[in-house]
C-alpha cells in the first residue's frame, strides 16, 4: 500500500470517527474564511505583541455539537505552524480542567508541536538556544531584572543550562522542570555550587499554581529566544465549565478571560489563544443556571479581597462568552456539495472503489457537517461491503451533558499538598 493511500485511509478513518486529524484537514481544507482571516491577523498581532511585551487578544469560536469546531482548530494549527509558531491543542476534560493552570500547562507542553520537527517540543526548543544570540541575551536580561517578577528558579535554570549544557543529566532535569516537573531548592543549589554560583540565586518557595502561571510567562519567551514566532494555544471544549462546581466555574470564567488577553496584570507576551465552546452554553449555563448573576453575586457577598477580585474576573469571562463569541458559518448547499465531492474523491482513492451517489441522508435538515460526513461514509462503507444491500441511516441528536460533577473539583495543589 502506497504512503498516499495510507494518508487517504487515515483521513477517512478520522472523518468516520468524527475526530479530525492532519490528513482529514489536508484533504478537506476549511470552509470558515472569515475566522481564518481573523486568525491570521491574530498571529500577526501576537508577533508584534511579543516585541512590545503585550499579549495578543484571543478568539472564542462558538458552534453546536458536530458543526466543525475541532476540525477548524486542527486547520488553524497548521496555519500557526506554517507561520513558525509552536502550537498546542488542549482539550478541556477531567484530567485537564480549565481552572487549573498546573494541569493546563503540562497538557499544553505535552501536545506542543514545533514547526518542521516531530517529538517532544521543549528538548527541540532548548537545543536551539544560543547564549551568544541577541534573543537569548534579551531573555536572560529580562529574567534577571525585577520586572520579570519570576521565581529565581527560572534565571537559575537558564544560567545552568547555558553554563553546563554538556552535562546531559542536568540538561534533562532542567528541561523536565521547564516542562512542568518539580525541581527542589536543594537540587538547584547543588548544581549552582558545582559551577561556583551558590550565592548568586536565592531560591524562594513558591506554590504550584503561581509556578504554573510563571511557566506560561517564561516559556513563550524561551521559544522566542530559540527563534520561534510565539506560542499558540488551541483550547477546545470550553463548555466543560458547565459541569464544574460553583467555585471552579468562577475560576474557569476568570481563566477564560486570561487566555483571551482580557485580564489586567495577567499578561503573557508571546502567547495567543483560540478557544471553542458549544453555542448552547450561554442559554443553559449563563442563563439557565443563572451564572451571570449568581457567580459574581455570591462571591461579592463573601466580601473578601480575593473573592471580590475573582467576581470581577469571572464576570469578564462570562461577558466574553456573551458578547465576543464568533459563530461558525453554517454550511449552505454549495458547501455541502463541495465537501461531499472532496470526501468522495478521497474515499475512492483510499479503497480503489468508486462511491455511488448517496441517498440515505437526502433532505437532512440539520446544519451539522459531522452528520453529513458520517452519513456519507457509513453508506459508502455498507455499499462497498454489500453492494446489493439496502441502506437506511438513523441519526440521533447528541446533546452536551452539563450535569455537575464534584469529581472535577480537585486541584493540583490539593493533590500535591502545597508547593515547592
Amino acid at each position: 500500500m502506497t504512503s498516499q493511500k495510507i494518508e487517504y485511509r487515515r483521513a477517512i478513518e478520522a472523518l468516520r470517527s468524527g475526530v479530525p486529524n492532519r490528513d482529514a484537514v489536508r484533504s478537506l481544507g476549511c470552509e470558515q474564511p472569515s475566522i481564518e482571516q481573523k486568525f491570521r491577523a491574530q498571529l500577526q498581532a501576537a508577533k508584534e505583541g511579543s516585541v512590545e511585551e503585550i499579549q495578543a487578544p484571543g478568539l472564542l469560536i462558538g458552534g453546536s455539537f458536530g458543526e466543525g469546531k475541532s476540525h477548524l482548530l486542527e486547520y488553524l494549527q497548521h496555519i500557526a505552524i506554517e507561520e513558525n509558531f509552536v502550537c498546542s491543542k488542549v482539550v478541556i476534560s477531567k484530567e485537564t480542567p480549565l481552572h487549573d493552570p498546573v494541569k493546563l500547562y503540562r497538557h499544553a507542553i505535552e501536545t506542543a508541536m514545533v514547526p518542521c520537527k516531530r517529538g517532544s517540543a521543549l528538548p527541540e526548543i532548548a537545543s536551539r538556544l544560543d547564549p551568544a544570540s541577541e534573543a537569548h541575551i534579551k531573555l536572560d536580561t529580562w529574567l534577571h531584572s525585577p520586572n520579570s517578577k519570576l521565581n529565581s528558579r527560572f534565571p537559575a535554570t537558564l544560567f545552568l543550562y547555558s553554563r553546563m549544557g554538556n552535562n546531559m543529566e542536568l540538561r534533562d532535569r532542567i528541561i523536565s522542570f521547564w516542562s512542568g516537573d518539580p525541581m527542589g531548592t536543594g537540587e538547584i543549589k547543588k548544581f549552582l555550587r558545582e559551577c561556583g554560583e551558590k550565592a548568586t540565586y536565592k531560591i524562594e518557595k513558591v506554590n504550584l499554581r503561581d509556578l504554573a502561571i510563571q511557566r506560561f510567562q517564561f516559556t513563550p519567551r524561551l521559544m522566542a529566544a530559540a527563534g520561534y514566532s510565539g506560542w499558540v494555544l488551541l483550547i477546545d471544549e470550553i463548555e466543560m465549565i458547565g459541569r464544574y462546581t460553583f467555585r471552579q466555574r468562577a475560576k474557569s470564567y476568570a481563566e477564560l478571560a486570561r487566555w483571551m488577553g482580557k485580564l489586567e496584570g495577567a499578561n503573557f507576551p508571546g502567547i495567543t489563544a483560540i478557544c471553542a465552546i458549544n453555542n448552547d452554553f450561554e442559554n443553559v449555563i449563563l442563563e439557565g443556571k443563572e451564572d451571570m448573576e449568581r457567580v459574581p453575586g455570591k462571591l461579592r457577598d463573601r466580601a473578601s479581597e480575593s473573592d471580590l477580585l475573582l467576581a470581577s474576573q469571572a464576570e469578564r469571562g462570562m461577558r466574553i462568552i456573551q458578547r465576543e463569541r464568533i459563530p461558525l458559518k453554517a454550511p449552505d448547499d454549495t458547501v455541502v456539495e463541495r465537501t461531499r465531492n472532496k470526501i468522495r474523491s478521497v474515499y475512492a482513492s483510499a479503497y480503489d472503489w468508486e462511491p455511488p451517489t448517496v441517498s440515505s441522508i437526502n433532505g437532512l435538515v440539520s446544519t451539522r457537517m459531522r452528520e453529513y460526513v458520517k452519513g456519507w461514509i457509513t453508506e459508502w462503507d455498507l455499499k462497498r461491503l454489500d453492494p446489493k444491500g439496502h441502506v437506511e441511516i438513523e441519526i440521533t441528536v447528541m446533546k452536551q451533558d452539563y450535569t455537575e460533577d464534584p469529581n472535577l473539583h480537585v486541584s493540583s495543589e490539593e493533590e500535591h499538598e502545597g508547593g515547592l
